[in-house]
């Protein structure tokens, strides 16, 4: 990262200060730097919120002091800058994303937004036809719920838009693949080829593979796939970089970080390209170890990465059917989902992190599979004591009697408010309205005192932090459906949403002592917005909300243009 001092030079030139220091003879210690006339706003995790009008900031890029209408101001000062009244918030903590994969993304076909099989045709078509290398074709978005398709899409379907190369499309969730026929004869697939544990080859009636891919079967097509080059990974990384600060995100938990996507980050911190802050959980036991070693590692590059933690996946997602049900599916009763680690592999993958206190992130989106993580930590937090701080990631379908249960042995729930609008009209579908009542259920978990953090999940949604809490508020959708809300009764405040994508994200990540709020000593990540989301009562607005300036660490790392 640049140096603060350097940045805070930078900004004098930018605006002129409002007292210039002395051209002869010493000047006195300065104060640092100030944002005054500004609507300032910090939240604590309970919710409380605490307002000021002026930000001095320390020489070392922390929160000196939150200044009051009427506080004196300093009189010597690096620099000086006019808020002009805007709405300042600390930066945004996304709590859940994926960010490689976010990368990647937006340097791949982008099918997110389709409207049809034939649109989506059309698009990797037209990317086929204009990207000539590399050799494969991917890309990521595809959701058939959005389409009408009323099925999953095929090799088939898939071979119409390209037949000559292979593609594969990752589905808007990742927890599912469609791969054309050219991809899976690369990959090795046939008929004969036995689905993996926790996973699914879809097949048709005579039992050929479709081309879609679920979960743990996704890695026997992506096993094929060319690895990136470095130079593929790093312009990755700076493409996800700049979209999360455009967003007013400051700091990020990496769920599933491999040893490239550590190596991406270490490059980028060896040459100060790092500008937010990132707090990664391996992908798997095993990589958090090679990575961490025997306990989380300490803050590299001026606390600006840092691992912690392992993510462990217990089972799918709603849209694919992966998800983890006690009772079969409603659409299709012939499944309850895909359990993705058996009991004891669990325990003894949760057993081991915990030992090297690395802090365990599970998956669960199903009630099942939602079972199955709280009795889990139940169990291990018998033995394993202290302050584990133990994640849920996702919690989405939950059985209402496993609610109170969150509330034990200090366990986060990490949700990810867009999930409940984009999908409420899928889970009715997938489960019917009767088993929904613990679903999203974010006023139950903030009644019951359970430790709450919000994300995105980007890129399966987008990491604009700031649909996540329209919907937080609302739980209405972009077209304002459903009227009142869907389960409205899991309504929250802004301060508790703005909580939950600030300090309850940074309790989360073990980082509460840095960032999350802005009191004296933490560092000055601040956002500035167009928008007064704790006073705006129209959720759309509050949706369409437009970053401004991003700073991290008392610099400005992002200007809209």
């Amino acid at each position: 990262m640049r140096s603060t001092l350097a940045a805070l030079a930078v900004l004098a030139l930018l605006s002129a200060p409002a007292h210039a220091k002395k051209k002869y003879g010493p000047a006195p210690e300065t104060e640092g730097g100030l944002l005054d006339d500004v609507n300032g706003y910090t939240i604590a995790r309970d919710g409380t919120v605490k307002r000021f009008n002026g930000l001095l900031i320390g020489k070392d890029g922390k929160v000196k002091a939150l200044l009051q209408p009427g506080d004196k101001r300093p009189d010597w000062l690096d620099f000086r800058l006019d808020g002009h009244g805007r709405t300042l918030l600390p930066g945004l903590i996304d709590a859940h994303g994926h960010f490689m994969d976010l990368g990647f993304a937006l340097t791949h076909v982008d099918l997110t937004g389709t409207t049809s099989l034939a649109d989506m045709q059309t698009k990797v078509a037209n990317y086929s036809a204009s990207h000539q290398e590399p050799g494969w074709v991917q890309g990521w978005g595809w959701n058939q719920e959005q389409w009408g398709l009323g099925r999953f899409p095929t090799a088939a379907d898939l071979d119409l838009a390209v037949k000559d190369r292979p593609v594969v499309l990752q589905r808007i969730d990742g927890h599912a693949l469609l791969a054309n026929t050219a991809a899976m004869r690369a990959a090795g697939i046939t008929a004969s080829t036995k689905d993996p544990v926790g996973g699914q080859i879809v097949r048709d009636a005579k039992g050929n593979p479709t081309g879609v891919f679920v979960d743990n079967a996704v890695d026997l097509i992506m096993r094929a796939v060319p690895a990136p080059a470095p130079i593929e990974r790093d312009d990755a990384f700076r493409k996800a970089q700049e979209a999360l600060l455009a967003f007013g995100i400051t700091s990020t938990c990496d769920m599933k970080t491999t040893q490239d996507d550590w190596n991406v980050f270490r490059r980028a911190g060896d040459v100060n390209a790092i500008r937010l802050r990132i707090v990664a959980y391996g992908d798997g036991v095993e990589t958090a170890l090679s990575i961490a070693g025997n306990s989380p590692t300490r803050w590299l590059y001026s606390d600006h990465l840092r691992m912690v933690g392992v993510k462990l996946f217990l089972d799918g997602a709603l849209g694919s059917r992966g998800a983890w049900l006690k009772q079969p599916y409603s659409d299709m009763p012939s499944t309850k989902g895909l359990p993705r680690l058996d009991d004891t592999k669990l325990k003894n993958l949760m057993s081991r992190a915990a030992m090297d206190n690395l802090q365990v992130a599970m998956h669960a989106i199903g009630d099942a599979a939602n079972e199955e993580a709280l009795s889990a930590i139940e169990e291990l937090s018998e033995t394993y004591k202290g302050d584990r701080r133990w994640r849920i990631e996702h919690a989405q379908i939950v059985d209402p009697a496993d609610l109170p249960r969150f509330a034990n042995n200090g366990i986060i729930a990490s949700m990810q408010p867009t999930h409940e609008t984009d999908d409420w009209k899928m889970a009715e579908k997938r489960l019917g309205p009767d088993r929904l009542k613990g679903a999203y259920a974010w006023a139950t978990m903030e009644s019951e005192h359970v430790p709450l953090a919000f994300g995105s999940d980007y890129p399966t949604e987008s990491p604009n932090p700031f649909p996540g809490l329209a919907a937080a508020v609302s739980r209405q959708d972009a077209q304002g459906q459903p009227a009142g809300g869907w389960h409205p009764e899991q309504v929250i405040t802004m301060p508790q949403a703005l909580a939950a994508f600030t300090s309850g994200a940074a309790y989360a990540a073990q980082a509460e002592d840095k960032v999350g709020s802005l009191e004296p000593g933490h560092y000055a990540d601040f956002v500035l917005v167009d928008t007064d989301p704790l006073t705006t009562q129209d959720s759309q607005a509050i949706r369409r909300t437009q970053v401004l300036e991003t700073w991290i660490g008392g610099s400005r790392v992002w200007v809209k243009k």
